[in-house]
């Protein structure tokens, strides 16, 4: 039974409970309760054995939402959307419902391989999707194992030059990770939705602010598919300026790399040269 509530008290994301795995998100959260920040919703959903929280926040950078899973030992893991970034997972949320609807159940010879692929690696995932936002990465994948099949969202943060809060910092933090029972992906999509439409303010807002940071509006990311490859090509702002980011993803790979806007034109024509000498 999947039940929505308010919660009561203390918001979702801080109640009770240890922090679960992967402590590098606790600098991020220090330096959210540094920011003064204040509480505007609470949602909880009841799935299974486990609860999860919906916390829209705000501080001085805008209004972003956390995501809370406590589990039945009260082990907790965290991931922390901005309003944008939530946008794009409800409608991904939406593809992974349609896809979960489509799939027959599953039979013992599946369920007993759940853990195990034919080659004897893990297991590909029923669905998976890969989001690159600023400073972090999103991955989401439909999976199932013998308590049945879940969509498994992981969050890691790229603390590279630049995005320290205490000065220049390198390297990626572990990451936190939340896994939803298949079962409640359309209540949780709903109430994500219900939150974003109540507080995600105009459409500037939940394009990512890029105006209000001198930049204009920015174009929308683009996806190529090529083989079992897939390029994502996202257009990003932060403190030093515009970038593109080009992520190269397949079932067991996943690598990126960032384009200052400066370098475009020379990449562009290095690409083009290229062409043209294939010919």
């Amino acid at each position: 039974m999947v039940e929505l509530k308010m919660a009561d008290g203390d918001s979702g994301s801080e109640r009770g409970g240890s922090s679960g795995g992967g402590g590098g998100g606790g600098g991020f959260q220090h330096f959210q309760r540094d920011q003064d920040t204040q509480e505007l919703a609470s949602k909880r959903l009841d799935i299974q054995n486990k609860r999860f929280y919906l916390d829209v926040k705000q501080n001085s950078k805008g209004r972003f939402i956390k995501i809370a899973e406590v589990g039945a030992g009260g082990s907790k893991s965290r991931l922390t959307l901005s309003l944008s970034v939530a946008a794009e997972f409800r409608d991904y949320l939406g593809d992974f419902i349609e896809h979960y609807a489509q799939l027959g159940p599953s039979s013992p010879e599946q369920i007993a391989q759940a853990s195990v692929g034919e080659d004897g690696g893990p297991r590909r995932a029923l669905k998976s999707e890969f989001l690159v936002r600023e400073n972090r990465k999103y991955y989401l994948d439909l999976k199932e194992n013998q308590r049945g099949r879940f969509l498994r969202i992981r969050q890691t943060v790229n603390r590279g030059s630049g995005f320290g809060v205490g000065g220049p910092v390198g390297g990626m933090l572990a990451g936190q990770t939340i896994a939803l029972p298949a079962q409640g992906l359309i209540e949780f999509r709903d109430a994500l939705a219900k939150l974003i439409d109540d507080y995600g303010g105009d459409d500037e807002e939940l394009s990512g602010g890029l105006a209000a940071g001198g930049y204009g509006e920015l174009p929308e990311g683009t996806t190529i598919m090529v083989d079992s490859k897939r390029f994502f090509f996202d257009v990003g702002s932060n403190k030093y300026g515009v970038y593109l980011r080009v992520s190269e993803v397949k079932p067991s790979y996943r690598n990126s790399i960032t384009i200052p806007f400066k370098a475009w034109s020379k990449f562009g024509g290095a690409f083009c040269r290229r062409i043209h000498t294939q010919r």
